[in-house]
C-alpha cells in the first residue's frame, strides 16, 4: 500500500468584512472573498505562486502538482506544509522531481481568472488518455444541478468565486470554491488522491463520476477533467472552441448552460441518456 503525504490543516478565513456604499448613498457591511497569494516551493525550489482563497491549500498544491503532471501520484510526496505567516507552501518529495527545471521552463498563460499559468506539455498527453465507460441520465443531471442549487457557498454570501464539485451519480462527494476554477479543480484532484479514488476503476457505468463547475469549459479544464479520468463534465457556463474540439477528440461528454432543468449537450452525447 502506497504511503500518502503528511498534510498540515492550514485553512484560512474565506471572507472579509468591508464597508460599502450603494447607489443611494447608504452604507453597509459586506462580505468579500479573502484572496491571498501562496508561493509553492518544491524541495526548497520556488515553483509558482497561486492566488487562492486558502480553503484547503494542501489539497490545492497536491492537485496542482498532479494535474501539471509533475508527479504521478500522491505517494511521491512526503509532506506539504502551509505557513500563512509567510504565505508559502513547502513541498517535500521522497526522491525529487525528475527534470523539474526542464519541465517547468515553458509556461502557458491560461484563460483562468487572474490569468494563471500552467506548464507546457499538457496537450502532449491527450492521445494517451483513455476515459472509462460512463452513462448519465437526464434525471441524474437534474439531480446534480439541484444539489448545486441547494449547496451553501461562499458565492452566495460574497460572490466573485468559482465552485467545483465531484459527483458519483447524484451523490456529491466533494464541493470546493476558489477565486479561479483551475484552483477548484486542482483541489478536487488533490482530494481524490488523498481518498484513493480511481475513476478508471468505477464498477458501475450507470453511477458515473461527474465533474461540475460554475466556470466555462476551456481546453485546460477539459484536459484536467480527462486526466482525472472523468468522462462527464457539467458547467453552469458554456464551452470554448478549443475545449469543444478536445472533448470531441477524447469522447468526453461536455454539458453546458446547466441550470435547473435547462442544459446544452455539446459533445460525447452517447454518454447522455435523454428521457421523455
Amino acid at each position: 500500500m502506497s504511503l500518502l503525504p503528511t498534510l498540515t490543516q492550514a485553512r484560512a478565513s474565506l471572507t472579509r468584512e468591508v464597508q460599502v456604499v450603494n447607489e443611494k448613498g447608504e452604507q453597509s457591511i459586506m462580505q468579500i472573498p479573502a484572496e491571498r497569494d501562496l508561493t509553492v516551493y518544491v524541495d526548497k525550489r520556488e515553483l509558482v505562486t497561486l492566488m487562492t482563497l486558502g480553503a484547503q491549500p494542501e489539497l490545492l498544491v497536491l492537485g496542482f502538482l498532479l494535474n501539471q503532471r509533475l508527479v504521478d501520484s500522491a505517494s511521491q510526496i512526503e509532506s506539504i506544509t502551509i505557513d500563512w505567516e509567510v504565505n508559502s507552501a513547502a513541498v517535500k518529495t521522497h526522491t525529487g522531481i525528475d527534470k523539474i527545471e526542464e519541465r517547468t521552463v515553458k509556461k502557458v498563460v491560461t484563460t483562468g481568472c487572474g490569468q494563471g499559468s500552467v506548464f507546457g506539455g499538457l496537450m502532449d498527453e491527450i492521445e494517451n488518455i483513455k476515459l472509462p465507460a460512463a452513462q448519465l441520465t437526464q434525471t441524474q443531471l437534474y439531480g446534480i444541478t439541484e444539489a448545486i442549487r441547494q449547496q451553501e457557498s461562499t458565492y452566495k454570501s460574497a460572490g466573485s468565486v468559482h465552485g467545483c464539485a465531484l459527483f458519483k451519480g447524484t451523490q456529491m462527494l466533494m464541493f470546493v470554491e476558489d477565486v479561479g476554477r483551475h484552483n477548484a479543480i486542482d483541489t478536487l484532484a488533490g482530494w481524490m488522491a488523498m481518498q484513493g479514488i480511481s475513476t478508471l476503476q468505477q464498477p458501475d457505468p450507470s453511477e458515473p463520476y461527474v465533474f461540475y463547475t460554475t466556470g466555462r469549459l476551456t481546453s485546460e479544464m477539459v484536459i484536467k477533467s480527462a486526466q482525472m479520468g472523468i468522462a462527464i463534465v457539467v458547467s453552469r457556463s458554456g464551452i470554448t472552441q478549443m475545449g469543444y474540439d478536445i472533448a470531441q477528440q477524447l469522447g468526453l461528454c461536455a454539458i453546458g448552460r446547466a441550470v435547473n432543468k435547462h442544459f446544452v449537450g455539446y459533445t460525447g452525447l452517447t454518454r447522455l441518456q435523454l428521457q421523455a
